[in-house]
């Protein structure tokens, strides 16, 4: 089961107040990154966080691993009010594995533009895969389990010098 943006698009319903947004339960795995862009274009740290299980683990880019739902929206919370406050997330493609008929691997395609430098400037965009492991409950599917990847153009893995780590392609003469 593989979609791509435009496939099957569909049209996520929110409720809430203007302080949170909450997404309606999601009838398919697909529906969850949808629903993550969403959120983070909302600047709804609360509504993302609603999109993963109360004991769910979310692994960011350069590791940082929060381990409960409210972890995960304490940090999403403050980086979209910080240096991603102007950042744009897009949709790219979306694969879907199903692992049985209640769980599902989600690869999400993401472009992220808009990102605050440390400096004030604006940072250059990024391209990611985020992985979501999913399960369906009663009322709809429910991230257990996510990890975001930086794609590193030109790069095979990273090469640490003991204190920082280098994109390397071992595959180019140097």
């Amino acid at each position: 089961m593989s979609s791509a943006t435009g496939d099957r698009v569909k049209r996520l319903e929110f409720k809430g107040s203007d302080q949170a947004v909450t997404p309606s339960p999601l009838s398919t795995p697909e529906d969850l990154p949808r629903a993550f862009v969403a959120a983070w274009m909302a600047r709804d740290a609360r509504g993302l966080a609603a999109l993963f299980a109360e004991d769910a683990d979310f692994v960011n880019v350069v590791g940082i691993w929060w381990e409960d739902r409210d972890a995960i929206e304490r940090a999403h919370d403050y980086g979209l009010t910080t240096f991603f406050a102007q950042s744009r997330l897009s949709l790219g493609r979306v694969k879907t594995r199903m692992m049985g008929e209640d769980v599902a691997v989600v690869h999400a395609r993401m472009r992220l533009t808009g990102q605050i430098a440390p400096e004030g400037s604006e940072a250059g965009a990024r391209t990611n895969i985020l992985t979501f492991v999913c399960q369906s409950l009663e009322d709809g599917w429910v991230c257990v389990s996510a990890q975001n990847t930086d794609i590193v153009p030109g790069a095979e893995t990273q090469v640490s010098d003991g204190s920082e780590l280098t994109p390397q392609d071992y595959r180019r003469p140097r």
